[in-house]
This record gives C-alpha cells, structure tokens and sequence, in this order.
C-alpha cells in the first residue's frame, strides 16, 4: 500500500516533471522574433539599414535591440569597441564574455563566443570549468587575474583592492576600464537575450544549465 511519504514523494517529482516542462516551454518561447520588414517603422527601418551596412543582417540581441531603433547603433558602437577595439587580446575579452554569459546562464552568448575564446586563446578545459561552474585550474597568471576581477564584479558588485591592484598592474587603467565595459555591455546583452527568450541558432545544443543561488 502506497504512504502518505510515498504520495508526497511521488507528488514532488511530478510537480518538479511540471515545472521543469513549464520552463523549458516557456524558454522556447521567442517573445521578440524579427520584425519583417513591411511592418519596421520608418525609424526602425533607417536604423536596421544602418546597422546592416556595418554589421550585416539583424541577429541575436539585436533582433530586439531594433524595437527601440534610437538605440540600435549607439549600442553598436559600443559592442564595436569592447568586443574589437578593446585593449584586452581576444584570448582574454573572449574569457570576460564567457564569465558574464555563464554569470546569466545565457546559452546564446555562450553559443556565440566559446569557439572565438577557443580561436583565440582560451584553454578548452578553462572554458568547460567555467560552463560547469567551477574555477579554472591552471591558469595564466593574466587569467587568473581576469577571473578574479569579473567574478568578484559579478558577485559583489565591486572588487577588493587586492584583486582592483592586480589587474590594474597587468593591464592599466585603460585595461581595467575596458574589462568593465566587456563585463557591462554583455550583462545588457544577456539581460535582453533572456528577457525576450532569444532561441539558440538551429542546430546549436544547449551548453549552460542554471547555476544554483
């Protein structure tokens, strides 16, 4: 004969079954899909025009980003910058992005730059570590300085002197400026890309499962 713990056991896991569906349902979800272009406003249209002679088609964010078309190219001015402009070598601003896209558990972020941190640098088993929510083992001592720093910024909203002296060593003031920018503008990304459920790219697999907090 079946308990009352057995009922109630077998009642969580099916409450656990719905909730995870539901999730995953609502994940898939795609609240901001492309705009066709009949339907874009004059404003969207010139900003989307402008953006694509620069960039190419609208994807990812800024499938959504052009709903407030005044902010499209601005916000790409940025993204230029931090993410090719920046005075950190790609093998570390790629690392910056991954830290941020797991700090959000961004599977589209994360789907977009681990093959560039693999092509510029980046250690796989570092960027697996940080996937599965660990701290990397044996890395570079620029590395290590840049994890300490974003995840200390990520956590506390600030860094300790220690760890703000490092890096400023290593990297100067600009250096610093620019991990903070990297950090920022891919926070922002990844606040958009869950905020509208941005699907991942078909045939891409999820590779982020939430953290625990």
């Amino acid at each position: 004969m079946m308990t009352y713990s057995d009922r109630r056991a077998g009642l969580a896991v099916l409450a656990c079954v719905l909730s995870f569906t539901f999730c995953v349902n609502a994940q898939a979800q795609d609240r901001m899909p492309p705009i066709p272009a009949e339907k874009m406003s004059e404003a969207q249209k010139k900003a989307a025009a402008e953006y694509m002679a620069a960039r190419g088609p609208l994807t990812g964010p800024w499938v959504a980003i052009v709903r407030s078309p005044d902010m499209l190219n601005p916000a790409r001015a940025l993204s230029d910058y931090v993410r090719f402009n920046s005075s950190l070598p790609p093998r570390l601003s790629e690392f910056v992005i991954l830290i941020t896209a797991r700090e959000w558990a961004q599977p589209y972020e994360w789907n977009a730059h681990h093959a560039l941190a693999l092509k510029g640098g980046l250690n796989p088993d570092i960027a697996k570590a940080i996937a599965e929510g660990r701290r990397p083992q044996r890395m570079a001592d620029d590395e290590e300085a840049v994890y300490d720093f974003c995840t200390e910024l990520h956590g506390n909203h600030s860094v300790s002197d220690a760890t703000y002296a490092r890096v400023l060593s290593k990297f100067g003031e600009r250096g610093v400026i620019d991990m903070i920018g990297l950090s920022g503008w891919y926070t922002l990304v990844s606040m958009v890309l869950n905020t509208v459920r941005t699907p991942l790219p078909a045939g891409a697999a999820p590779a982020l499962a939430p953290l625990p907090r």
